[in-house]
């Protein structure tokens, strides 16, 4: 074999090697190829497995809401005919009723004329009864303004006890410790004065005046809890009731006294301060009627 033979051998057997490489790594793409579409095939068939169930919920869901509205078709249609029979039930009784509202109003009639002439006689009585109660309450205005007039003679015009109003005003201070509901001795030489004033009108008020000396307990907003009062409205309440025995024991009469307690809800004074407190810790007197 010549020279130019065997190098004529040499590239074909290159050239072969060359197509060979090509061949190899056309199919080694291929391969990657064919792994991809399997990739995607099995994809593409989870979502149609997925696919498949959903549809299958869905049938289902449907078939319960075809028979769901089957069911509402028939109770529609029985409500229909039992609402059918209620509105007759409910025109008859309608028409009974305005009958029975005629024969109401005919009655009505007759008895706004009878009460047209009560009403005159009601009217000149509630005249004659308002035209009492004025000169009652007249009555016993004179007879509160003699007795504070006389109260404040008696006290000496002290500034701790006071006229507010139609009410007389004692500071707590001048009956209580702090804190406290027993009258203390000082407190008590004034309130025996108190009761001797009062006891000196109470024969002079007409008894036609059903008065009574009411009595109120009220205290400054600071809390109060010790082992005898829990809350203030316990503390005021329990002033105004020790006030008003001291009151009987000095010959009150018990029929003509009432207590309250209002603890720090009715405030003369708004201010929170030293001051506004003294002022709001108090026991108030009215003399009034029932």
């Amino acid at each position: 074999m010549s020279q130019s033979d065997l190098e004529g051998a040499l590239q074909q057997l290159k050239n072969i090697e060359t197509e060979l490489e090509a061949k190899a790594l056309q199919n080694k793409q291929t391969k990657k190829e064919l792994d991809e579409t399997r990739k995607l095939s099995l994809l593409m068939q989870s979502d149609l497995d997925e696919a498949r169930d959903l549809l299958q919920k869905i049938i289902i869901k449907l078939s319960k809401e075809k028979l769901h509205l089957v069911n509402l078709k028939e109770l529609n249609k029985e409500l229909n005919s039992k609402y059918s029979t209620t509105t007759n039930q409910l025109n008859a009784q309608i028409l009974a009723l305005k009958r029975e509202m005629m024969s109401l109003n005919d009655i009505l009639k007759k008895s706004e004329m009878e009460n047209e002439l009560k009403n005159v006689k009601i009217v000149d009585l509630g005249r004659k009864l308002n035209r009492a109660l004025a000169s009652r309450v007249q009555e016993l205005a004179k007879f509160r303004s003699e007795f504070f007039g006389r109260l404040q003679d008696v006290l000496k015009n002290r500034r701790d006890i006071r006229t507010v109003g139609d009410r007389f005003v004692f500071q707590s201070e001048v009956l209580f410790a702090s804190g406290a509901s027993d009258i203390a001795a000082a407190g008590k030489k004034e309130l025996a004065q108190l009761a001797r004033t009062l006891n000196s009108i109470a024969p002079n008020i007409p008894k036609k005046i059903n008065w009574i000396l009411q009595i109120e307990g009220h205290t400054d907003h600071i809390p109060i809890s010790n082992k005898r009062f829990q809350s203030n409205w316990e503390l005021s309440a329990a002033r105004a009731i020790s006030v008003v025995e001291f009151l009987i024991g000095q010959g009150v009469p018990a029929d003509r006294l009432s207590a309250a307690g209002y603890g720090e809800f009715q405030p003369l004074d708004k201010r929170r301060d030293e001051i506004g407190n003294r002022r709001n810790r108090r026991i108030e007197m009215k003399l009034t009627q029932r």
